[in-house]
């Protein structure tokens, strides 16, 4: 299993930490959208680093075209020399209608047609293949050679789209090259709703299991002093409880039982009282929700949890210094490669 790590903070400082990642033996570093745009922050990594790959993890889909977002795409694949894993999302509506405003339609089927658009502008640039792209929701039939990248030696980077429900997964899994798992989930809920999907979109496409990655990003709630591991639990509960409060991700906490806390956190969040929330996380929730324990049984239950389904794994574990601020952590890798073998 292969390890990332999240690059944070601001963008001076995105080399630096990108090189520091390569150095402790991560395999990933990735991006998150939030303060900065993946794609500028990915182009800083890739002088400050060699070997490591780069993958946004993710790039809100819907807020670009996928003309855009291919451009881009191929540029930061060019200057890292074939290193880019471009992870894509949704979003949910408010966000893309809201904040981006932009078209919100069937996200699964829109994502499906998404994933196709980009392979092929650059089957058109990289292959020679005529941009012929016609669809409900884009399409792409014009491109002449002053527009098309000269610097196509490395190709196309492989697509992994972020899925929670089953609908996104199934069409993921068809047509993407991978899959990114969200933090918030179980692995009853992957094993019950994301695999079943995820066998019926590899099946529609003719595909096996070895053609599709898995990428799956667990809190882990561990220190090596109880000082620590309390800020890392604290930290995680109360992120938890963010994402608990979404009526999106209500299937997750159904999956173990815990469906009525959703809409009684939705209501603690409107009231804005976001530190009673952390503490609706009971112990037995958080067991669920996150990998826990000492440093020395991160691996073994990592390996019974999720050591058949995860193909890259990340190392970062959440210190609750800011949304993104999920730290590596090199014990968490080795613990990571450890429940690989």
């Amino acid at each position: 299993m292969k390890t990332a790590g999240a690059l944070t903070g601001n963008l001076i400082d995105v080399a630096e930490q990108a090189g520091k990642l390569e150095q402790l033996g991560a395999d990933i570093a990735s991006t998150l959208e939030i303060g900065h745009d993946p794609m500028m922050q990915l182009a800083i990594a890739a002088t400050g680093t060699k070997s490591i790959k780069l993958m946004t993890s993710i790039i809100v889909a819907f807020a670009r075209s996928p003309m855009t977002m291919a451009l881009a795409a191929h540029d930061v694949n060019a200057l890292s020399k074939g290193r880019l894993m471009l992870g894509i999302g949704s979003q949910i509506k408010p966000h893309i209608e809201k904040r981006y405003s932009m078209p919100w339609s069937k996200p699964a089927s829109r994502m499906r047609e998404y994933v196709l658009a980009l392979k092929a502008i650059w089957a058109c640039w990289y292959e020679g293949a005529a941009l012929e792209f016609r669809g409900e929701f884009y399409n792409h039939t014009l491109m002449t050679p002053m527009f098309t990248p000269p610097d196509g030696a490395y190709g196309a980077p492989p697509v992994l789209v972020a899925a929670v429900g089953p609908l996104m997964t199934e069409k993921a899994a068809e047509v993407a090259d991978g899959i990114l798992l969200h933090s918030f989930t179980t692995a009853e809920y992957i094993r019950e709703v994301n695999l079943p999907a995820m066998q019926a979109g590899l099946a529609r496409s003719g595909r096996s299991r070895a053609d599709l990655q898995v990428v799956g990003a667990p809190f882990f709630v561990t220190g090596k002093t109880e000082e620590e591991f309390n800020r890392v639990k604290l930290a995680a509960c109360n992120q938890i409880a963010f994402y608990a409060s979404t009526p999106a991700y209500r299937g997750v906490l159904e999956s173990i039982g815990y469906g009525e806390l959703q809409p009684e956190l939705t209501a603690l969040s409107k009231a804005g009282k976001w530190a009673e929330m952390g503490q609706r996380i009971d112990d037995k929730l958080l067991d669920k929700l996150a990998i826990v324990g000492e440093p020395a049984d991160i691996s073994k239950k990592l390996a019974q949890r999720f050591g058949d389904i995860f193909d890259i794994c990340s190392a970062s574990v959440f210190t609750g210094d800011g949304y993104s601020a999920g730290e590596f952590s090199p014990s968490v890798a080795d613990a990571i490669k450890q429940s690989s073998n």
